[in-house]
């Protein structure tokens, strides 16, 4: 029972951290859209805001371009930089031969 506890307590932290993450990234994409939709709606009126009017329609496109760029850039990053245990790895080969020993021992045949 406290085993489970202890599990579902991980669980619910791990959700906690990305969910997180994901506000920080709903809260700045509602920023910029709430921008956004003032500045092509009319409510901010500025001489420069009228002379790059097509800039501003066309930053969605821009930024969600920059997010993809930026999601292949972290996913790559961590692809190479991710740890290989070679510890870990001689460990369980030890355990593997251990237990061929020990089933062969006992009668078992491969």
């Amino acid at each position: 029972m406290i085993l489970i506890h202890k599990i579902s307590n991980l669980n619910n932290i791990v959700l906690h951290r990305i969910m997180t993450k994901l506000l920080e990234w709903v809260s700045a994409a509602s920023a910029f859209f709430a921008i956004w939709y003032s500045l092509i709606g009319g409510y901010v009126k500025h001489p420069m805001i009228e002379n790059n009017m097509d800039v501003i329609l066309i930053s969605p496109i821009f930024f969600l371009i920059l997010f993809g760029v930026y999601a292949v850039t972290v996913v790559l990053y961590r692809v190479f930089t991710f740890n290989n245990c070679e510890a870990a790895f001689l460990e369980l080969q030890k355990q593997i031969k251990e237990a061929n020993t020990e089933l062969t021992a006992k009668g078992l045949k491969w």
